[in-house]
């Protein structure tokens, strides 16, 4: 057993501070990046907040309507095979869109099916498991990438750099960070295991970018303001669940509480999840998710609207014109808690 003394922080723990700037307005901010990735050789140029591969947020649909904004969606991975090819093989709405999979031997050959049918339709895989710690998750990842060396994959969820360069070492393009920052996520109640996300995000982009790799920040993002700080301590991308939960483009089940419209999300190691796609709970295991009501938040396109004038406006305070330089531009700032957390009252 040992204790790391040093300090971690989270999103609520700091603010960015501001800085002169000659920008006039938030129209002249440019929150697009360009990437040539490190393995596949592929470029990206978009807007890079991900919707995460939720089977309530990662839905066909949202990715039509982010694809309009140049954002990006990574589907979640039950979706039967021949939806998956139909919409891959229908054109251009594919092109900011993962493919989303686990690490079985069913996954693959389920992976490998749809892209035989599907062809260069695909060009992102998001490999996705709780723990990226484990042998088994790199030796799959070394497989997938030994077999399709053009893709490019995102791999993940770890919070560390060691465990960051491993995996970029080990083919990941763009490494998945967060474990347990996620609104409908217990991993950190159930486990106790995690780490606090904005340090998790600036240590692994340290390590990714030493070594010409990418870090995706997943998780704990609750408000735009988060957005601006994932990507000022060095995120690449940032993967959002709750934050586009409850639109239409979501395939949560619409309820009716109190007159008001509320639509049901859950995380995807809740009970509501496991009972849905494995009939049960595994008994040797416990749910790390839980299920919430959210108000019902119509079309996408407004929160959408909300999230990236935030970040535009981050920009302007700190004087960025791209996003790019926004992590150059940025010092946190450490908030003091309130007192009543401090003192447990």
């Amino acid at each position: 057993m040992r204790i790391e003394e040093e300090l971690k922080l989270d999103f609520k723990d700091v603010l960015i501070r501001p800085k002169r700037s000659t920008l006039t307005s938030r129209s002249e901010v440019d929150i697009s990046r360009e990437f040539v990735f490190r393995h596949s050789g592929g470029k990206y140029r978009g807007i890079p907040i991900i919707a995460a591969n939720m089977d309530t947020v990662g839905t066909f649909e949202m990715a039509q309507a982010l694809a309009r904004h140049t954002l990006a969606t990574a589907l979640h991975k039950h979706y039967e095979e021949p939806d998956l090819t139909a919409f891959f093989k229908a054109g251009s709405d594919a092109a900011t869109v993962f493919y989303s999979m686990g690490i079985a031997k069913a996954d693959y050959d389920k992976f490998r099916r749809v892209k035989e049918a599907a062809g260069d339709a695909i060009a992102y895989v998001c490999i996705d498991v709780a723990n990226g710690y484990t042998k088994s998750f790199v030796d799959f990842l070394r497989k997938l990438r030994d077999a399709y060396p053009q893709i490019t994959i995102m791999a993940g969820n770890v919070v560390t750099g060691e465990m960051t360069e491993e995996l970029i070492l080990d083919g990941a393009d763009i490494v998945k960070v967060g474990i347990g920052p996620g609104s409908v996520c217990t991993t950190r109640k159930m486990a106790g295991v995690g780490y606090p996300q904005l340090s998790a995000i600036i240590e692994c982009a340290d390590a990714a970018h030493g070594l010409g790799g990418l870090i995706c920040a997943d998780g704990g993002c609750a408000v735009p303001g988060d957005l601006a700080k994932a990507f000022g301590g060095g995120a690449d991308f940032v993967m959002l669940g709750g934050m586009l939960a409850g639109h239409d483009e979501c395939a949560g089940e619409i309820v009716e509480r109190d007159g008001q419209r509320k639509v049901r999300f859950y995380g995807m190691s809740s009970r509501a999840a496991m009972e849905k796609y494995d009939g049960a709970v595994a008994g040797y295991r416990a749910a790390e998710g839980k299920e919430v009501l959210l108000d019902y938040r119509g079309p996408v396109d407004e929160s959408l609207r909300d999230i990236l004038g935030g970040v535009r406006s981050a920009c302007t305070y700190v004087g960025a014109r791209k996003l790019r330089e926004l992590s150059k531009r940025t010092t946190f700032i450490r908030v003091a808690r309130q007192l009543n957390e401090v003192f447990g009252a």
